[in-house]
């Protein structure tokens, strides 16, 4: 599994180059402003790296960049979740307009940025010329132990910021106890008052229902009364008139047939004439004018209304009034229990602890593991003797990462105690411990490509000899590419790409060419003697080339 194949349409100096790449150990060489970190940028932008308008070849309206990879299967499962199809290659695109504006695509599908780097983190590991600069910083010196032992402090981090919201209530809950107190018994009262109420959901409407209801009975009863009487008085009523009318058409119906469906019609009208007439008897057999119920009703309406305006509400929403009130009591009182909120403190206080202290036995445990690792590495990269430790000691003070403090010790000579890497390594070990962790880290990690850009700086002789060794190592079951100006790592190579520069009238391009045979000889012997090639550094480059082959044969 590795990536297979990188194009590029005008990427900063990069007009088209569609390149196809090996499995094993590959470097990139080139003369210095060719470009050879160019194809290492263009990668870490297919993978999600921040991207602006700087990219884009000038001229050109946009830049385009593609990579593809293999398909690891650790990648299945996050593939299929984020919606993407999924198969043997995974093809990554991502394109750079002029304005700096950000377009990406996974196997034709869009993406996001951030889904790119996700996908990156299981493709490759990029380790930088610069990475000995985070030596010294002590989160990244942490992290790096943490990633080493495939430690997370995620649930520590989880813990200490309950803890140290438990401990803002408390402090919060001690300073405001007389301020609480105080809105506690405002409350109480104003609860009180509303309780003797008792005002429920819906009751407002249906007390003004009622009261209309009574407040009218006197002339809702003579109404029902006088249209009872239009219905059913004996001369003039309206039920006489219609049943005179129906009786009409129903006698002369045999002469007029028409006439038959006019009777049904009176007839259905004097049945609905007749029910209201019953409702109408049955509505004042049992209407009351209840002045007491009446009377009643104004007192509780009364109640309502005072203490609508004395809280400045309708009287329909005094029963959600009482109910919030009864929720803030609640919350004050649980606020004011102190005990309450210590022990919540002290719990929350616990967990973090425990947390913590399982972290960092882990963190003990696995320092002895990597200081010897490093310490192995160091040995072939000109620090004979040196010792690498890592130091894990007790924070004075716990915090969201834990309670270590993990710092690099180094004794770059025998017979010397292990200090500070600070303040006893040279800008040249620094360089050679960087190299050394990074060989001890990638052969633990689980992305099938490894790309080291200049890495090996500060190096050269049998220490850059060492390193070539190491990288072709390394590529003997994983992909490497590595970008390097050392002939000694170029020559260990499996496969080697020049990047050339050229001047033209419309301005300068680069490439990246496959090379082999005596081209390679002559890249070679530029990288060992500078522009002009003589006999004895073309020599000096076969025989390094041969020494390597030999090598690989051996490995074999």
């Amino acid at each position: 599994m590795a990536l297979r194949r990188i194009t590029l349409q005008d990427f900063v100096i990069v007009q088209a180059l569609d390149l196809e790449l090996q499995t094993g150990f590959t470097v990139l060489t080139g003369e210095t402003g060719a470009g050879k970190s160019i194809l290492i940028d263009a990668v870490q932008l297919a993978l999600g790296a921040r991207a602006d308008a700087g990219v884009v070849r000038e001229g050109a309206s946009r830049a385009d960049i593609s990579a593809e990879f293999d398909c690891p299967a650790a990648a299945q499962p996050w593939l299929d979740e984020a919606g993407f199809e999924a198969g043997d290659t995974l093809l990554l695109r991502r394109t750079i307009d002029a304005q700096g504006k950000s377009r990406a695509w996974v196997n034709g599908t869009p993406a996001t940025a951030t889904q790119l780097r996700a996908l990156g983190d299981m493709l490759l590991d990029i380790h930088g010329q610069h990475a000995w600069q985070s030596l010294t910083r002590p989160d990244s010196v942490r992290e790096l132990l943490d990633a080493y032992a495939g430690l997370s402090q995620a649930d520590v981090t989880m813990h200490w910021s309950r803890w140290r919201a438990d401990q803002k209530t408390l402090q919060q809950a001690r300073q405001d106890q007389a301020t609480l107190q105080q809105e506690r018994e405002r409350l109480q009262w104003q609860i009180g008052e509303l309780d003797k109420l008792a005002p429920a959901a819906d009751e407002w409407e249906e007390l003004e229902a009622q009261h209309k209801r009574l407040s009218h009975a006197q002339a809702l009863m003579e109404g029902a009364q006088a249209a009872l009487q239009v219905l059913q008085d004996d001369d003039a009523g309206a039920l006489a008139a219609l049943t005179r009318a129906h009786s009409l058409l129903h006698g002369q119906e045999d002469i007029e047939p028409e006439f038959a469906s006019l009777a049904d019609i009176l007839s259905s009208c004097l049945a609905q004439a007749g029910d209201v007439a019953h409702s109408l008897q049955l509505y004042l057999r049992h209407a009351d004018m209840d002045p007491q119920r009446l009377a009643e009703l104004d007192a509780r309406i009364s109640s309502w209304m005072t203490l609508a305006r004395r809280y400045r509400r309708t009287p329909a929403e005094l029963p959600a009034l009482l109910q919030g009130w009864k929720d803030e009591m609640r919350r004050l009182d649980a606020a004011t229990d102190l005990a309450q909120l210590e022990a919540a403190e002290a719990a929350s206080a616990k967990a973090y602890h425990a947390a913590a202290r399982t972290l960092s036995q882990a963190r003990a445990k696995a320092a002895p593991r990597l200081s010897a690792a490093i310490t192995h590495a160091m040995q072939g990269l000109g620090m004979e003797g040196g010792k690498f430790e890592v130091s894990v000691a007790k924070l004075a003070e716990p915090a969201a990462h834990g309670i270590d403090d993990v710092e690099f010790l180094v004794a770059g000579h025998p017979g010397m105690s292990p200090r500070p890497i600070g303040k006893v390594a040279s800008g040249g070990e620094l360089s050679r411990i960087s190299l050394a962790i990074s060989v001890t880290t990638s052969q633990l990690g689980a992305a099938p490509t490894l790309i080291f850009d200049e890495v090996d700086s500060g190096v050269g002789g049998a220490v850059a000899e060492t390193v070539g060794r190491l990288m072709q190592q390394l590529g003997s079951d994983r992909q490497v590419l590595a970008v390097t100006h050392l002939p000694q790592v170029a020559s260990c190579a499996h496969h080697h790409l020049k990047v050339i520069k050229r001047k033209q009238a419309e301005g300068t391009t680069s490439s990246v060419q496959p090379i082999q045979g005596e081209v390679r000889v002559a890249e070679i012997a530029r990288m060992l003697g500078g522009e002009k090639s003589t006999e004895t550094t073309l020599a000096h480059a076969r025989e390094m080339l041969e020494l390597a082959d030999a090598a690989v044969e051996r490995a074999r």
